[in-house]
């Protein structure tokens, strides 16, 4: 993966900023025991607290040694170092007079940094924690006689339940609202954002369609020359393998000028017809059949299809185009052995393209799908599988690729189902 995408993932900018919160509050705390030691004011478990704060740094330098390597920053993960930051300040709190303390409310900083950047369940799961270890330093803490108030004893415990339940307030509001403010704001911020990548696409595809019926214009007559030369090359040379291909480019042109003329009867054909339904299996049959005339040269394997009742789909050229972009991107990549499999379940069908070529480059795979982006250096356009992404997510679905441990690239394409009402 692009280290560059890595560098702005939000979890992984959040966990540089907790660990510089974190490093922060040690310096703080370091000096603070420090200080007590120094003044005698009081008589605190220096050792435990020193291995503490020791463990504490030891876990941050370890942290930003592992934030300096090119790994992905999980929820879980993240969830996990503000759980330590719990689990350490209930230790040192333990030590240093528990809920007499003053900085027994610094557990809301971490329960509010969960809610404001973690899902519900996450933060919930940290407010139950700190309030259990909040709770238990009620009654298990070693005192501190600097930090006792000289009341009577039902006096300190009425201060020190209003405290608890001063916590237990502020957690919960923190836990409710703050995540669905934040959630609320993600919320929105994905929707903005795919607005905006929808646009941009409705653009490209666009400015692709005015230039292809341009070209479409343009190749017609070309196409037609070369039909004629090819008749007349066939006529004045009567070799085998020159016949054979020659034979093999007046194919060839044909299919070129079929699907040119398919591209303009598909067009009119959709403002006045609904696409109509098909089952899956003939669907995919007929495509491959075609797809062998346009690339003679690619061997390939369609895999047993699933024991029973197959499927009915909702057909159209721009899916049949769709499924030919991926299969050429396979054949590109390495004409020999493709393996195709089709599969399915009550929702879904699950088509699978796996060719055995060099497989896609981590470092563009984030762009993949987006227009005139290619792998295939300068003999690619970018156009095949952005268009194919278009096709398949406009009606429901996705196009996924996966680079394979044994080598290649496994295109994985998701298709809904057509229902009776659709047909």
């Amino acid at each position: 993966m692009n280290l560059n995408a890595l560098a702005l993932s939000p979890t992984r900018q959040n966990l540089w900023r907790l660990i510089f919160i974190r490093l922060l509050v040690l310096m703080a705390q370091a000096i603070s025991v420090l200080g007590a030691w120094y003044s005698g004011w009081f008589a605190l478990e220096w050792t435990p607290l020193l291995l503490t704060l020791g463990i504490s740094a030891g876990v941050s330098l370890l942290s930003l040694l592992r934030l300096s390597r090119g790994w992905p920053v999980t929820e879980i993960e993240y969830g996990m170092q503000l759980l330590f930051d719990i689990l350490v300040h209930s230790v040192l709190l333990y030590y240093a007079g528990g809920p007499t303390n003053p900085f027994a409310s610094y557990f809301l900083v971490p329960l509010t940094i969960a809610a404001a950047t973690l899902s519900w369940v996450f933060t919930a799961i940290l407010a139950s924690v700190a309030m259990v270890a909040y709770s238990l330093l009620l009654f298990w803490y070693h005192p501190l006689p600097l930090f006792e108030m000289p009341m009577r004893d039902s006096q300190i415990n009425i201060r020190v339940i209003g405290m608890w339940l001063n916590f237990a307030m502020s957690a919960g509001l923190i836990s409710l609202f703050v995540v669905h403010m934040a959630e609320a704001l993600r919320k929105h911020a994905e929707r903005l954002a795919e607005r905006r990548e929808q646009s941009l696409r409705d653009s490209q595809l666009l400015g692709i369609a005015s230039v292809a019926a341009g070209a479409a214009h343009e190749l017609s007559t070309p196409l037609s020359t070369m039909s004629v030369l090819l008749k007349d090359l066939r006529s004045d040379y009567t070799d085998p393998q020159i016949q054979e291909d020659l034979e093999l480019l007046q194919e060839q042109v044909r299919q070129c000028k079929a699907s040119l003329q398919q591209m303009v009867r598909s067009a009119e054909f959709n403002r006045n017809q609904p696409h109509s339904n098909q089952a899956a299996d003939l669907w995919l049959k007929g495509l491959l059949e075609r797809w062998q005339l346009m690339r003679p040269e690619a061997s390939w394997q369609l895999k047993p299809l699933p024991v029973g009742p197959v499927p009915q789909l909702k057909d159209s050229p721009e899916l049949g185009q769709s499924i030919l972009n991926l299969l050429n991107n396979a054949a590109d990549a390495c004409p020999d052995n493709i393996g195709i499999t089709l599969e399915w379940n009550a929702q879904r069908l699950r088509l699978c393209i796996r060719d055995y070529g060099p497989g896609v480059p981590l470092h563009i795979a984030e762009q993949l799908g987006t227009a005139f982006v290619t792998t295939k250096g300068k003999k690619g356009f970018g156009l095949g599988l952005f268009l194919s992404q278009a096709a398949v997510e406009r009606i429901g679905g996705s196009v996924k690729l996966f680079n394979q441990d044994g080598g290649g690239t496994l295109t994985e394409v998701i298709l809904p189902i057509a229902t009776e009402d659709q047909a």
